[in-house]
């Protein structure tokens, strides 16, 4: 979109550049993540459009979704034109979103490698900001029991298990292989020397 278009009202815009016409027609994989927000905002305020208003809100967490949707109702709702009505339909979109991708993963029929515990577990860690314990039980086929189950939450640099309430959660689901998974809020990916 131009520089010009950007002070535009949406109504100003070419019908075919409007977000809510632009998904009706090409699909919502077509529109940009700004475009997306912009039809969750609703309107804009005077002086900004729904677009600017989505754009602002992109710019605060550098244009990131995994940032801002670590964002809650009182800091998304601090953006000029989000109040806490349009700051719950968005923090409402994102975790809809996360709760897709665990849906997803739950509907594999078996883990198989370690990606396969990836897709599954990561709806419930990768916007934490805070570190997290999960275990993932399987059935002698390698399915999933259930669902994920975090077995403690920790601080920013680290979280502490007790192998008693592991071992406790293993027998009373007879599960027969386990996978156990944290995060690590930085995103660095390389286990820490306590990880070993």
């Amino acid at each position: 979109m131009s520089e010009e278009n950007k002070r535009l009202t949406i109504k100003e815009l070419a019908e075919e550049d409007r977000p809510r016409e632009k998904l009706i027609q090409r699909g919502a994989s077509e529109l940009s993540e700004s475009e997306l927000l912009a039809i969750l905002i609703g309107s804009g305020i005077r002086g900004q459009s729904a677009l600017d208003v989505a754009r602002s809100l992109l710019e605060r967490y550098q244009h990131k979704l995994t940032l801002l949707s670590r964002a809650s109702v009182k800091e998304i709702s601090s953006i000029k034109g989000l109040g806490p009505a349009r700051a719950i339909n968005i923090v409402a979109a994102l975790e809809l979103g996360k709760r897709r991708l665990s849906a997803d993963a739950l509907e594999r029929p078996a883990i198989k490698s370690s990606s396969d515990a990836y897709d599954l577990i990561r709806g419930y860690i990768e916007d934490l900001d805070h570190e997290e314990f999960w275990l993932i039980m399987l059935n002698t086929s390698g399915k999933v029991i259930g669902v994920p189950q975090c077995v403690n939450a920790g601080g920013m640099k680290s979280v502490l298990i007790d192998v008693k309430i592991i071992m406790r959660k293993v027998l009373e689901s007879a599960a027969t292989a386990i996978i156990v998974a944290h995060n690590h809020p930085s995103g660095e990916v390389k286990p820490s020397l306590q990880d070993n």
